[in-house]
């Protein structure tokens, strides 16, 4: 890749690694590469949010490959020395969870009995859920950071530093909690707790701090080999600081939150990194996305219904604006990916930089992504045909690609079996046939008597010919031809939209979908919806 054309690029991942690299160019990181990090709280199970963060992170550090030659890591930084403050409602055994309330998440047994703790599980399963998609990082545990004095050095700083380091984060808090708080949580020695309480004294000179613990009595504590934890902005600045990170991203809800997080790292005399927020999530009603609401889409519900590639696509576009998350968008998400795998060997080397495909398949061209047939046809196919397998699905796809198979088309096969499940849940619960009126009738007529005029083995392009003349020579001039199709789909498949119809006929073949619009005529589906 050139890099003039690289650095012409304007995408949104450009432009953050253009930043990326105007740091490094003016301060060159003196540990002699750059850092990525991306945050992961393990109360929890990964979800779509940790997946997004990771993605988008993976794709600036590409771009930023392609503009410096400084060598570069993304860091997955697990939270699990918080601090457990409720119980998630999804685990086993959860009074495991209620006994040890307050705990460090690594201090607490794992409710599902396969970890040394419940934080041991959530970031086994992080592991497990980034490798899966391939994503090239380094895991960090905050545990293990605090514990082993990787935080020591930036801890004593905080320490020292301790009234301005408060000062950053008093505005942002009401005056109840103004009077009690403190940025370290120091860990009682009895009872295991990460407590929230105020202290009793700072002692910059010793590293140490004085607190009144659970039971009553005054406890000194050194502040440094996992001994305290910070509250969760001065922890955000300390690891900036500890780790050195150059670039982090973080969503809309936590930009004050992020500048308090910078203000605390130039206390401490270091440089905040380099990052940008993305807008949440919203369902679709154009509401946020919230757990304790269970409204939106999960990452597992998307996975059921189409490839992570099509999810890691939609997470390109547009990650400034708010983005409705919700199951109808997943069909266009999928084609679009399609369409954009299926550009990039042409493109040239601009062009490929615009392309999100690009950025998925981490810059490489991927050879087993190609598919004759798209996510909306397939639906449409299986909507026609009623298809509950794949087997009936790939039955007729032979038929239109006799050379493709399971075995050697393994996306499409793929593709199939989302296409049945997506049919099954979203389009056969909301199919709605209409009778067609007298001009609808007279234009499906004629397209029937064009369709038996053509050979077998039409392709797509000459039976598309054919249904734009039969609507224009029935009462649809060009200007309505919209309405024509539409027609076509309520009549014939129950729904309002689709792909081009002369490449459905194409995929379902022309004696079948000539039987279709006959059924369609003869009022055999209003019928059937009636009974």
């Amino acid at each position: 890749m050139n890099r003039e054309t690289a650095l012409a690029c304007r995408t949104w991942a450009f432009e953050e690694a253009k930043k990326v690299l105007a740091r490094v160019t003016k301060t060159p990181p003196k540990k002699g590469y750059v850092v990525f990090e991306t945050g992961y709280g393990p109360s929890g199970l990964p979800h779509i949010g940790t997946f997004g963060e990771v993605c988008r992170t993976s794709m600036v550090q590409l771009a930023f490959r392609q503009i410096s030659d400084i060598p570069s890591k993304i860091i997955a930084f697990s939270d699990d020395m918080d601090g457990l403050r409720k119980v998630p409602s999804n685990v086993p055994n959860p009074q495991i969870l209620e006994e040890n309330m307050g705990k460090a998440l690594t201090s607490i047994p794992d409710p599902y009995g396969k970890y040394e703790s419940f934080a041991h599980h959530n970031n086994a399963k992080l592991r497990e859920f980034l490798d899966s998609f391939g994503f090239e990082y380094e895991f960090l545990s905050s545990t293990e950071c605090y514990k082993s004095g990787r935080f020591n050095d930036t801890l004593l700083k905080m320490l020292q530093n301790y009234d301005k380091v408060t000062k950053c984060v008093l505005p942002l808090l009401g005056e109840e909690r103004k009077a009690t708080y403190s940025p370290f949580l120091p860990v009682s020695p009895k009872s295991g707790r990460v407590l929230q309480v105020p202290l009793k004294e700072v002692k910059p000179e010793s590293g140490t701090i004085v607190f009144e613990d659970e039971d009553g009595t005054l406890t000194e504590l050194p502040v440094t080999d996992g001994n305290v934890k910070m509250q969760w902005r001065p922890d955000w600045a300390l690891r900036w600081v500890a780790l050195d990170v150059d670039y982090e991203m973080a969503g809309t809800d936590l930009r004050s939150s992020a500048d308090v997080a910078k203000q605390i790292v130039r206390v401490l005399g270091g440089t905040p990194p380099e990052g940008f927020h993305y807008e949440l999530f919203l369902d679709e009603k154009g509401e946020k996305i919230s757990k304790s609401k269970g409204n939106g889409l999960t990452m597992e519900e998307w996975l059921h219904y189409a490839p992570a590639e099509s999810l890691a696509y939609y997470l390109f576009q547009r990650p400034t604006a708010g983005k409705k998350l919700y199951f109808d968008v997943i069909p266009k998400a999928v084609d679009e990916y399609i369409a954009a795998i299926e550009k990039l060997p042409t493109e040239d080397d601009a062009a490929k930089l615009n392309n999100p495909a690009w950025y998925i398949h981490n810059g490489t061209l991927p050879n087993d992504k190609h598919t004759p047939v798209n996510f909306a046809l397939l639906l449409n196919l299986a909507s026609a045909s009623n298809a509950h397998s794949k087997e009936t699905m790939w039955g007729f796809i032979k038929l239109y690609k006799p050379d493709a198979t399971p075995e050697n088309s393994p996306f499409l096969d793929q593709l199939v079996g989302f296409a049945v499940r997506y049919y099954e849940n979203f389009v056969l619960p909301t199919k709605k046939y209409r009778a067609a009126d007298d001009r609808e009738r007279a234009a499906l007529t004629a397209l029937v008597t064009k369709l038996k005029a053509l050979p077998k083995n039409a392709d797509n392009e000459t039976i598309q010919t054919e249904v734009f003349s039969a609507g224009k020579e029935n009462g649809y001039p060009k200007e309505e031809l919209r309405s024509w199709f539409q027609a076509i789909y309520e009549v014939l498949i129950g729904q309002s939209q689709g792909p081009r119809f002369g490449s459905f006929v194409a995929l379902y073949g022309i004696d079948k979908s000539i039987a279709l619009i006959e059924s369609g005529l003869r009022g055999d589906f209003v019928n059937k919806q009636a009974a």
